[in-house]
């Protein structure tokens, strides 16, 4: 089990949106370090796993869930299958089962921080709230919440996170955590300001908060500065808030304008994973995956992404 724990964690990480530049180049290696960690497991295990990665690389949420459900029918309490589960689930956007797979492989690994982040990104893309799964979790499980109250405050969640930690024996990293989070909150309070007949709260450009890069990268974007700034703020907003969509549209963009094509398109398909119901944003990727693969004289890709785009938006 521990072996297929490793390749679950070595999986994931050649997955996270930061590494998809050199993903076509990784994927082989990642094959041949899987093949090692499977040998202990029947051949029919292993090829419905492989030929659900494979699914998964091209985009084929069905396929691939099919193919891990028959792993997860072979092993049943094989944590690693059921993340990949969760995670499918959530692609496909089947939000009620993504969650029922992201709560039962995090219960089985409470202390697994990717179980945990897959969690918080399923509860959020069904706009419920961690409270409402807590009493399914082993809530008492310190290290579990030291990773949620993590999360929550990458996401600029600061009141969540600080709940999260709320009543436990911290350790000397989590009163650290804590500290990050009381400070944070005091300065998103101080830049509310209250103007007569008008509620709105001015967004920070400190780029601390995910609010901060939105609006500092929304400026570079409409002003057509330089594009080497952008390029260096987008990286930088990404890899800060590794869940957020819009800082992938924006690095995309910022590519095409660089005339890096090939990397842009990369990035942009990664922006689509992460969003969920923005259909005005999806617009915005998809103009940019058009402009990308019309540069680089895929016409049937670029009109394939043309036709998604909605027009009422």
């Amino acid at each position: 089990m521990k072996k297929l724990i490793f390749l679950g964690l070595l999986v994931g990480v050649c997955n996270t949106p930061l590494q998809s530049y050199a993903q076509e180049n990784q994927e082989l290696d990642v094959e041949q370090s899987a093949e090692v960690f499977l040998e202990e497991y029947s051949d029919t295990f292993q090829e419905n796993f492989f030929e659900g990665l494979k699914q998964m690389g091209i985009r084929n949420y069905d396929r691939a869930i099919t193919y891990f459900l028959e792993c997860k029918r072979l092993q049943p309490q094989n944590t690693v299958v059921t993340f990949e589960l969760a995670k499918f689930h959530l692609y496909d956007k089947q939000f009620i089962l993504a969650q029922e797979y992201a709560l039962e492989a995090l219960s089985g690994e409470p202390e697994n921080y990717w179980y945990a982040e897959t969690l918080v990104n399923v509860v959020d893309a069904r706009k419920s709230a961690l409270e409402e799964v807590k009493t399914e979790l082993p809530w008492n499980n310190i290290e579990l919440r030291g990773n949620l109250a993590e999360i929550y405050f990458i996401n600029a969640d600061y009141v969540t996170a600080k709940s999260v930690l709320k009543g436990i024996k911290t350790s000397k990293k989590q009163k650290y955590l804590e500290q990050k989070i009381n400070d944070s909150i005091a300065k998103q309070e101080k830049v509310v300001v209250p103007v007569a007949n008008v509620e709105r709260t001015e967004s920070s450009e400190d780029l601390n908060n995910v609010e901060g890069y939105k609006l500092k990268i929304e400026k570079l974007l409409t002003s057509g500065a330089d594009n080497n700034v952008l390029l260096g703020i987008t990286e930088e907003a990404m890899e800060r808030f590794p869940s957020q969509p819009y800082f992938y549209y924006a690095n995309g963009a910022a590519l095409n304008t660089a005339l890096k094509y090939k990397d842009a398109i990369a990035i942009l398909e990664t922006a689509l994973d992460y969003i969920i119901d923005d259909a005005p944003l999806e617009n915005a990727c998809y103009k940019e995956l058009a402009n990308a693969y019309t540069a680089t004289n895929n016409t049937s890709k670029a009109n394939m992404y043309l036709s998604k785009i909605k027009s009422e938006f």
